[in-house]
């Protein structure tokens, strides 16, 4: 249940609809407020205060009708400019940031308040009567109409510089690097049962492991789709209550294809059709992928902006190297964490799940492989990631986070050597690669 829920608000925080629709049943609501404010007003004689709208009814009529056409153009226009910003970051930075543009909560939101304003001017114009014995003017919905207009145009003009703000590359890459930063807080570390940290099974997991391999029987995925969330706490209670152990087979990110492995379950002989709708149950399926508790989403999302930033019709090696930066950021901060333990226990001690994660070197990779064959022949830019990866090994501490390093160094090294035209633009790289080697040859504190 948790994993549909996920897939489902994660749809929900992606939509311009979700917000806005909130803010038009505020809309209403407050209309249906302020008329009855009006009535005990008239009963009151707070009216005579002088700070309130005091015309006709075809006043009242006038001023709710004009702020009500003027909402719908000034909603047109913005919905415009919406579309012409997605149209840009779709053409320069990749059609997959279009998911972050359309999560933004200011758009959402300003999308949300002309709407909101249009239906409670409408609304408060139907309660308008002009009989001689029961004619009603709502003059104070009237006032909160034009407070409302007054509103409207301020969240106009912030929105003209949101935009502006919003399609700015570097503003994008700050924000991607926030959501990569997001997303590896949370996961790193997280665990699930009573697992120890550490990359490494404990002695006797090690032991049961060839016996699993030769026993357990796969599960299969009843759709297709990426995976987008794992419920890990639904996946251990059915491992508790049927008594047996599961690996997952897939994480966050992955396609998998209807009849493909999902888990794999031991003792064989124990699943049910019930076991196996559980089992998909707790594995949520979409059509994209989503950062929930895929590290790597973010992380692609920030090479695709640098490998396009990098290609010969947008030549704009700046941009790369900001998401180098910001890639070496997260980078930084992954190396200090603990992986959680890939096999995890209940409470009363037995294993039940097996859960591989992602590991530091595969991060790696997958962050500087690209930009470094792209980037190649950028001087610039290889000597950024060389850099980089000087400031990573001051946080890297374990001999396998050292050794992707000095790795992925000899690769952006000995790909500068065939693509560098220049000596000079070979030896302004051997700086860098000189410093890497000698923070990687200081012993670990």
């Amino acid at each position: 249940m948790k994993a549909q829920l996920f897939k489902y608000w994660e749809a929900l925080r992606t939509s311009f609809w979700f917000i806005p629709s909130i803010m038009v049943l505020g809309a209403v609501a407050l209309s249906i407020a302020a008329t009855q404010a009006d009535n005990l007003a008239i009963r009151e004689g707070w009216l005579t205060w002088g700070w309130a709208f005091t015309g006709g009814p075809d006043g009242a009529s006038a001023v709710l009708s004009l702020i009500a056409g003027s909402m719908t153009t000034i909603a047109g226009v913005v919905f415009s400019m919406t579309l012409v910003v997605l149209s840009l970051a779709s053409s320069q930075m990749g059609p997959r940031l279009l998911r972050s543009f359309m999560r933004d909560p200011p758009t959402q939101i300003v999308l949300g308040t002309f709407v909101a304003t249009f239906l409670y001017c409408v609304l408060v114009v139907l309660t308008i009567r002009r009989g001689e014995e029961d004619a009603f003017v709502p003059h104070l919905s009237v006032t909160l109409g034009v407070l409302l207009a007054v509103i409207s145009m301020g969240v106009l003009i912030y929105f003209i510089h949101h935009v502006a703000i919003s399609i700015q590359a570097n503003q994008v890459v700050a924000r991607i690097g926030r959501e990569l930063i997001d997303v590896l807080e949370s996961l790193y570390p997280e665990t699930i049962g009573q697992g120890p940290a550490g990359e490494s099974a404990r002695p006797a997991d090690a032991a049961f492991l060839q016996r699993f391999d030769r026993e357990a029987e796969p599960v299969c995925s009843s759709g297709d789709g990426y995976l987008q969330f794992i419920d890990a706490d639904a996946l251990m209670a059915l491992a508790v209550r049927q008594d047996v152990v599961v690996r997952i087979e897939c994480h966050p990110g992955h396609y998998v294809v209807a009849g493909g492995s999902l888990l794999r379950v031991w003792p064989a002989g124990q699943r049910s059709d019930e076991f196996d709708r559980e089992v998909n149950a707790a594995f949520a399926l979409g059509n994209q992928r989503t950062a929930g508790q895929d590290i790597e989403f973010a992380l692609f999302e920030l090479v695709e902006i640098a490998v396009r930033a990098l290609s010969p019709g947008i030549n704009d090696p700046f941009t790369a190297i900001a998401c180098v930066d910001r890639l070496g950021s997260a980078l930084c901060r992954l190396a200090t964490r603990d992986m959680p333990s890939p096999y995890r226990h209940d409470s009363e001690g037995p294993l039940r799940v097996i859960a591989p994660s992602p590991s530091f070197p595969a991060m790696l990779d997958a962050g500087f492989d690209q930009i470094r064959q792209y980037g190649r022949s950028s001087v610039a830019v290889s000597i950024r990631l060389m850099e980089t990866l000087v400031l990573i090994t001051a946080f890297t501490h374990r001999p396998a986070h050292r050794a992707a390093v000095l790795r992925q160094a000899e690769m952006i090294r000995r790909g500068a050597w065939l693509s560098f035209a220049e000596q000079e633009d070979r030896e302004a790289l051997e700086t860098p690669y000189r410093a890497v080697k000698q923070a990687l040859a200081t012993p670990v504190p």
